[in-house]
């Protein structure tokens, strides 16, 4: 049955300018690896004026490498992230946003070759650099002088606190905003697994912990990520003193989303029993959806860990692999070319919600209008 948005009013969301982006709408496109928001993704939510990012890691798999291959894997970091691909995605995102909103990069601080990273999405004309999975202390460092904004990734006050402390005291700066993420997220958590289900915990009672914390060192923006879905969330979050919010699995369900067909199955037929947290391989509980892998995992049967591409420095190169029994770089590039049997999907706690693919203009339009702007069939 065909189905169409019809406007019945107007936008009731403020805008959001972080650094020198003045972005029509405060929502942020959460970076998603392997390969799940690429240029498509990136490029599209940034054309509809809002913030997309482009996720660094594993871009020896997108179709613009051309990796020294091993057992079927990306040979080594330089390899698995070669910054001439990041480069290429940043610019093809940029093309296809024609001048509208903010093309941006997440990079995760655990990863191998972090500086590299950062040089190239600098190279590739990353508008912003969100960093996460670990403090970004040095961020400032490798970016010097650029025009680019920066905006860490904290899971409470005391992060923030720790990075601003630092970033003003070695370089003179603070972060253009920062972006607190809750424990529904999808991917790596920054709370213990019992931590993730501790009501202290949820975004509501972190959040004015970070915002008293910001105010001591200025104002520039609190995004909250993690659980965000609909517009009625980012009303109640902004109400709650945030200035916007960053979405990943909203966007997951999307006709741009870089995933294959086969991935966006995985997580359209997924229903909120399948969907929960597991143990990875750098230490972090990371929720996704349990399918045959996880079984597999636990009966011995899994893919066999080579560590070939030497993803995530806590990992240990395959230390952590072996002691959880899978290799997330190889089990998340299998997910993302959906190979249904052996990867690893990951989706936020609401992923179970996304029950079909809507355009990227669509979604935003749904997210920045009141209840007035209603799915219609006909």
């Amino acid at each position: 049955m065909a189905q169409a948005l019809v406007r019945k009013g107007a936008c009731t969301l403020p805008r959001l300018r972080i650094r020198n982006l003045d972005l029509a709408y405060p929502i942020q496109q959460g970076g998603m690896g392997v390969g799940i928001s690429w240029e498509g993704l990136a490029g599209a939510v940034a054309h509809e004026g809002c913030v997309g990012l482009v996720s660094a890691i594993g871009t020896g798999y997108h179709g613009s490498a051309n990796p020294k291959m091993r057992l079927g894997r990306p040979d080594g970091t330089d390899s698995l992230n070669p910054p001439k691909a990041l480069e290429w995605i940043l610019r093809a995102a940029r093309e296809r946003a024609e001048g509208r909103g903010a093309v941006g990069v997440n990079i995760l601080c655990a990863i191998e070759g972090y500086e590299s990273a950062v040089r190239a999405s600098l190279a590739g004309g990353a508008q912003m650099i969100v960093s996460g999975a670990g403090l970004p202390l040095a961020l400032p460092g490798y970016v010097g002088d650029a025009d680019v904004a920066l905006v860490p990734i904290v899971s409470s006050g005391r992060a923030l606190q720790v990075i601003c402390k630092q970033w003003q005291r070695k370089y003179d700066r603070l972060p253009d905003a920062v972006v607190l993420e809750g424990p529904e997220s999808g991917g790596h958590q920054g709370f213990s697994h019992e931590g993730c289900h501790d009501p202290a915990h949820t975004l509501e009672n972190i959040l004015p912990e970070v915002i008293a914390e910001r105010d001591k060192w200025g104002d520039f923006p609190v995004l909250v990520a993690g659980g965000v879905w609909d517009h009625a969330d980012i009303q109640r979050f902004l109400a709650l003193g945030a200035n916007g919010v960053q979405m990943g699995t909203r966007f997951i369900g999307t006709f741009e989303c870089d995933a294959s067909p086969l991935f966006k199955e995985v997580i359209l037929r997924a229903k909120a029993e399948d969907i929960g947290l597991m143990k990875s391989p750098v230490g972090l509980p990371a929720r996704g959806v349990r399918t045959s892998l996880q079984r597999r995992i636990e009966d011995g049967t899994a893919p066999q860990i080579r560590c070939v591409s030497n993803c995530l420095s806590p990992c240990g190169h395959g230390k952590g692999a072996m002691a959880v029994g899978y290799c997330i770089a190889d089990r998340l590039a299998d997910a993302m070319k959906g190979d249904q049997e052996n990867g690893l999907f990951f989706t936020g706690s609401n992923g179970a919600k996304l029950r079909e693919l809507v355009s990227v203009r669509d979604l935003i339009e749904e997210l920045t209008q009141d209840p007035g702007l209603q799915r219609v069939y006909a």
